[in-house]
């Protein structure tokens, strides 16, 4: 069996075609299984990248923020520019070295949480280990989708991105889910080093079983890829869509960026946010099939008005903690013996409605980004709509940092009074110090900037269409 086809049967339905078939070459499995482990690895750090920075390196809220945005942002534009590298060494050396460059960065940022917080040596370390993932993250993430897509027929392909995406949901999954306990009864310093031992089990699979394929084509000059670049930028239309598209990833990526700390530091350690993580990706596995078939005639636009619509509503149902909870109560009887904080019930539902607004825009987005394109030109613009996550994440961190000191500081930067406080407020014998009192409000900032990317489609859809039905005419 080659490694571009999957099965060598011939097909019953049709007798010039291959029967459809879920074999693949070994290559395909063991490229995802080490997509699996990358995965667990990233988002079991991602996940807690925020707050890591600040309690176990000494970054405020802030830096943290803004270097957290920096990470999470620029490991979507490296990529292009290693594509090139890839195609030149080999797709199984180039992931020998993007794996052996994760387990190193992996263990520096683990050993930069046993290091001294707020030191010079420690903020130096954990920078050095970000950079180390970003290098490797970048090499990984278009050399294992161009091995998916090598190791199959273009009859097979789609079945093969489907195992693909969802073995990264899977591995993203259970990555959010481990770092819970990991924080909890290891220590949050250990959340590098899990991360190593996942990168490294990447590493072993790779270089023990992963067969070379055929390597050249993903890649491109960086002079082409800079005056891509240029090109999209220069491109109001389009640069417009990406912006007010990544108005809604600004909100998603709360979910990294602020509802980790929101959650520890208004209701402990044992909050577990890396498991409330989990609800989005758990929304969009149980509904995007059938809401993606129940807009399969929408207009593309519509669809996404529908999820920008829908996700203000999710940052707005956090921020209205304190107004549901004046209602029913602090906490929330779910069973006879289970009761669940009034503010993490609010925060699920907020999470729950990002999922649900992620499955209206994000079939969709791909078809209306094409649209917007220059005729002949829609493959090149789509190579950049990523640049959605890339604004998202820079501004959403940076943004996160600034309201998180604001309205929900660091533990560690309270007067001693309040430290007395809080850590009763921690032990259910005192309130929250007033430094916390209007925490809940942060979210309102988000839920104006949904808001505005809602309203901002809106115009952008009769924008457009007038112009286009003026140039239409002037055509005639």
């Amino acid at each position: 069996m080659t490694a571009n086809s999957p099965s060598e049967h011939p097909s019953h339905d049709h007798p010039d075609s291959p029967r459809l078939s879920w074999r693949f070459p070994r290559t395909f499995w063991f490229a995802n299984g080490a997509e699996l482990f990358e995965r667990a690895a990233y988002y079991g750090m991602f996940i807690e990248i925020s707050l890591f920075l600040t309690s176990e390196i000494g970054f405020g809220d802030v830096a943290a923020g803004w270097i957290a945005g920096a990470f999470g942002s620029v490991i979507y534009l490296l990529p292009m520019f290693l594509g090139a590298m890839a195609d030149a060494i080999g797709f199984r050396r180039s992931l020998m070295l993007a794996f052996g460059t994760l387990t190193a960065g992996y263990a520096v940022l683990g050993t930069a949480g046993t290091l001294v917080a707020g030191t010079l040596v420690c903020k130096l370390t954990a920078i050095v280990a970000l950079l180390l993932i970003m290098f490797g993250g970048a090499i990984v993430k278009p050399v294992i989708s161009a091995t998916v897509a090598k190791c199959s027929d273009s009859a097979h392909r789609a079945r093969a991105f489907s195992i693909f995406y969802a073995v990264v949901n899977i591995g993203a999954f259970t990555g959010k889910s481990v770092a819970a306990p990991v924080r909890e009864f290891l220590g949050l310093e250990y959340i590098g080093f899990y991360a190593a031992v996942m990168a490294l089990g990447a590493f072993v699979l790779v270089t023990l079983f992963y067969v070379e394929v055929k390597s050249e084509g993903i890649g491109r000059p960086a002079r082409e890829v800079i005056a891509g670049l240029l090109k999209v930028f220069t491109h109001v239309r389009f640069l417009a869509l990406i912006l007010i598209v990544a108005g809604f990833w600004a909100i998603q990526g709360q979910l990294y960026a602020t509802m980790p700390k929101y959650m520890i530091r208004l209701l402990g350690e044992g909050s577990k946010p890396e498991w409330f993580a989990n609800i989005n990706p758990a929304v969009v596995v149980l509904l995007v099939v059938p809401i993606t078939h129940l807009v399969r005639q929408f207009r593309a636009e519509n669809s996404i008005a529908i999820g920008l619509f829908i996700i203000p509503l999710s940052a707005l149902s956090i921020a209205l903690t304190p107004t549901v909870a004046a209602g029913i109560g602090d906490t929330v009887n779910l069973t006879s013996t289970f009761q669940l904080p009034t503010l993490a019930l609010m925060v699920a539902i907020g999470i729950a409605l990002q999922g649900l607004a992620e499955c209206f825009l994000s079939p969709k987005f791909l078809e209306y980004a094409s649209n917007q394109a220059p005729k002949g030109e829609e493959g090149l613009y789509l190579g950049y709509q990523h640049l959605t996550t890339f604004f998202a994440w820079l501004f959403g961190f940076a943004l996160s940092g600034y309201l998180l000191d604001e309205y929900c500081p660091d533990p560690g930067t309270l007067s001693a009074a309040s430290k007395v406080q809080y850590e009763a407020a921690m032990q259910g014998t005192a309130a929250l110090p007033a430094e916390y009192a209007h925490a809940n409000q942060l979210w309102y900032y988000f839920a104006v900037i949904g808001a505005t990317a809602f309203c901002a489609i809106i115009v952008f859809k009769y924008v457009t269409r007038a112009i286009d039905r003026q140039r239409a005419l002037r055509a005639r």
